[in-house]
């Protein structure tokens, strides 16, 4: 029977960890810069809210904003799922045909 080198065998055994390690500090990372664009997105957003208030107070209108491309609440929007109304639609529609109806 062949002798099993201990010192072989644990430097094996830390290199397969340490590949674990490394695969699992990615993941954090990746996660972290989630969160840190997501902050630096909420912060944005409310920039654009204060800025688009200000512009109000200052005279432009809403349909002045609104033809120059600056709509309101566009970052709010962007949150709002075309798919969740299509679902409250349809839900609805499906309840309407059985109970509103009648």
């Amino acid at each position: 029977m062949p002798t099993i080198d201990i010192e072989q065998t644990r430097n094996q055994a830390r290199a397969l960890l340490d590949s674990r390690i490394e695969s699992v500090t990615n993941l954090v990372k990746a996660r972290q810069r989630i969160t840190d664009l997501r902050e630096q997105l909420a912060d944005a957003e409310r920039e654009d809210k204060r800025a688009y208030v200000r512009a109000t107070k200052d005279g432009w209108s809403p349909e002045e904003l609104k033809k120059l491309g600056l709509e309101s609440g566009a970052a709010t929007r962007r949150r709002k799922p075309a798919t969740t109304r299509t679902q409250d639609d349809n839900s609805p529609s499906s309840d309407d045909g059985v109970a509103g109806a009648e």
